[in-house]
C-alpha cells in the first residue's frame, strides 16, 4: 500500500486521537460516579460506600493520568501535520482550546488535587465538593473541544478574510453556542456515563461473583452483598441513563447532520439516490466502496424518516449521487463523496455496541433483583467481557463524525452557501488536501511509528496498573486509613494522610459522627 503525505498524516492523527479518546469518556463518566459514591457515604454514613469510592477513585485516577499525558500531544499535532489547517483556522479554533486549558483543566488539576490530598485535611462537605467540582469542570473541558470540533462540522461566529486567506472570529458566544456543539456534548456526556456504568459495572459484576464463591469464612466472601452488589447495581442505573440519554440526543444530532451535512448521512445509509421514505438499512453491500453497486439486502421501513424528519412518512432525503453533482456545481470539480464503507459500518457499530451493554444492565438487573446475590459464573465473565464495547462504540461514533465528513477538514456550512450567503462566510471551509503540513513523507513517518510505538508502551502500562488495583481489590472492611471520625476536619494536628489507597488497620469510618456534626 503506497500512502502520500496526507494519508500518512491522517493515520497518525487517527491513531492518536482514537487512542486519547479511550480514556477521555471514561473520565467524564466516572468522575460524577465516584461524586456519587462519596455523597452516599456521607449521607448514609455506610462504609461500603466509603470503600466503592477510595477503589474506584484509584481507578478514575490512573486513567484521569493517562488521558491528560496522551491529550497534549492532540493540540501540538495541529502545529505539526496540519500547519495549513491552523493557518487557516487558527483564530476561531484557538479561542476553546485556549479557554479549555486555562479555564476547565485549571479547576480540574486545583480540585483534584484538593480531592487526593484533602482526606483527613478538610471538612468532609468541602472534600465531597472538590470531587464535584472535578466532575463539572471535566465536562466542561469535553464542551469547549466539542465546540472547536462543532467548527469544523459546521463554522458559525467567524468571516473570511480575503487579505490574509483566514478564517478570523466574529463572534465568540455564536461560536461557543453553535448549534452542532449543543447537540454533540449531551450525546458525549451520556456515551461518557455508559462508557463508566459498563466498566464499574464489569469490575463490580465480576467482583461480586468472585467473591460469592468463596468459601463463608472468607473475609471478603461478604462483600459479595455488601460492596459489589450495591455498586454493580449503581452502575446498571448509569448505563441505563447512559443508553437513554444517548438515544435521544444522537436522534437530535442525526436530525441536524442531515440538514447540515447530508452526504455524512447518505453514506451513512449507502443511499446512492434521492428517495422519498427510503428503508433504514440493516445490511448493504457493494463492491470496491461504489455507491453504484450498492445493494440493500435487509431494511425497515419507516425508521430512517423518523431518525431525519420526525414523521414515518412524506420525507424526501438527497442521495450520494445526487448530492455529489450539487458539491461540484458549488465547490468545482472532485470527489465529495466520504469512504462509503467505513461511515456506513462505524454508524453501525456505535448503535450495535450501545445496545450490547443495556443488555449487560437487563441481566443485572434480572439476576440481582429483590436482593438476591447471584452466583453464576458467566455472569462475572460477561460482566467482565462487555467493559470494552462502549469504548468501542465512542470510538466507532467519532469514526463516523470525523471520516463521514471527507474529504472536508472544515465542512461549509449550507446557510452560507452562495445561494443563502450574504458574502464572506461562504468561504470557510478546506478540503483535507489543502490543510496537510509541507513536510516529506518520510519525516510523518518516523513521527507516525514513533507515536503508535509510544502509545502502545503507554497502553500496557495503563492495562497493568489498572489490572493490579482491580485485583488487589477495595480497602478491608473496617478500614479507613486514618480518616478516622473525629478527625475528618482541618483542626486536627493527627489528620494528615494523603489519599494514598493504600491498606491498614484502623478503625472503622463513619461521616455520621465526624467533627462537622459534633
Amino acid at each position: 500500500m503506497n500512502l502520500d503525505l496526507i494519508d500518512v498524516s491522517r493515520w497518525q492523527f487517527g491513531i492518536t486521537t482514537v487512542y486519547h479518546f479511550i480514556f477521555v469518556p471514561l473520565t467524564i463518566g466516572l468522575a460524577p460516579m465516584v461524586a456519587v459514591m462519596q455523597t452516599a457515604w456521607l449521607v448514609t454514613g455506610k462504609e461500603r460506600w466509603y470503600r466503592a469510592t477510595r477503589f474506584f477513585g484509584t481507578l478514575f485516577l490512573v486513567n484521569f493520568a493517562m488521558g491528560v499525558v496522551t491529550g497534549i500531544v492532540q493540540e501540538f499535532q495541529f502545529g505539526m501535520n496540519w500547519s495549513e489547517y491552523s493557518r487557516f483556522v487558527g483564530d476561531v479554533f484557538g479561542a476553546p482550546l485556549a479557554l479549555e486549558g486555562l479555564a476547565a483543566f485549571f479547576i480540574e488539576s486545583i480540585f483534584l488535587g484538593v480531592w487526593i490530598f484533602g482526606w483527613d485535611r478538610v471538612p468532609r462537605w468541602i472534600h465531597l465538593a472538590s470531587i464535584w467540582m472535578v466532575a463539572i469542570a471535566v465536562n466542561l473541558s469535553a464542551y469547549f473541544i466539542i465546540v472547536a470540533n462543532s467548527f469544523m462540522q459546521h463554522p458559525v461566529g467567524a468571516v473570511y478574510n480575503e487579505a490574509t486567506g483566514r478564517a478570523e472570529l466574529s463572534d465568540i458566544v455564536e461560536l461557543l453556542t453553535n448549534s452542532t456543539a449543543l447537540a454533540a456534548f449531551p450525546h458525549a456526556v451520556f456515551g461518557s456515563l455508559l462508557t463508566a456504568g459498563t466498566f464499574v459495572a464489569g469490575i463490580a459484576g465480576w467482583q461480586m461473583i468472585r467473591t460469592t464463591r468463596r468459601a463463608e469464612n472468607d473475609p471478603t466472601h461478604a462483600d459479595a452483598a455488601e460492596l459489589w452488589r450495591p455498586a454493580f447495581r449503581l452502575a446498571l442505573w448509569f448505563i441505563v441513563i447512559g443508553v437513554i440519554g444517548a438515544s435521544i440526543s444522537g436522534h437530535t444530532q442525526a436530525q441536524l447532520m442531515f440538514e447540515q451535512q447530508p452526504m455524512k448521512m447518505a453514506s451513512a445509509e449507502a443511499l446512492c439516490h434521492t428517495e422519498t421514505d427510503p428503508l433504514f438499512s440493516i445490511l448493504s453491500i457493494s463492491t470496491m466502496n461504489n455507491c453504484d453497486t450498492a445493494v440493500q439486502v435487509l431494511g425497515v421501513p419507516f425508521v430512517l424518516s423518523f431518525l431525519a424528519g420526525n414523521q414515518f412518512t412524506g420525507v424526501e432525503l438527497q442521495g450520494v449521487t445526487e448530492l455529489q453533482a450539487q458539491y461540484e456545481q458549488m465547490f468545482g470539480p472532485g470527489n465529495y463523496t466520504p469512504n462509503l464503507f467505513v461511515t456506513y459500518w462505524s454508524f453501525r457499530m456505535m448503535i450495535g455496541l450501545m445496545a450490547a451493554s443495556m443488555l449487560l444492565a437487563v441481566l443485572g438487573f434480572w439476576y440481582t433483583r429483590k436482593g438476591r446475590v447471584p452466583t453464576m459464573k458467566w455472569l462475572g465473565w460477561a460482566s467482565l467481557i462487555s467493559i470494552p464495547f462502549p469504548f468501542l462504540a465512542n470510538a466507532a461514533g467519532w469514526v463516523f463524525t470525523e471520516m463521514g465528513r471527507q474529504p472536508w477538514v472544515v465542512h461549509p456550512n449550507p446557510d452560507y452557501w452562495p445561494e443563502n450567503s450574504p458574502g464572506g462566510e461562504n468561504e470557510i471551509h478546506m478540503i483535507v488536501d489543502f490543510g496537510v503540513s509541507n513536510h516529506s513523507v518520510a519525516t510523518v513517518w518516523v513521527s507516525l511509528i514513533s507515536f503508535t510505538l509510544l502509545y502502545g508502551v503507554l497502553a500496557v502500562i495503563w492495562f497493568w496498573l489498572m489490572r493490579r488495583k482491580v485485583l488487589e481489590g477495595p480497602l478491608p472492611p473496617g478500614s479507613s486509613e486514618n480518616i478516622a471520625a473525629d478527625s475528618y476536619g482541618p483542626d486536627d494536628d493527627d489528620g494528615v494522610q494523603p489519599l494514598t489507597f493504600g491498606h491498614s488497620e484502623a478503625e472503622p469510618t463513619s461521616p455520621a459522627t465526624s467533627r462537622g456534626d459534633e
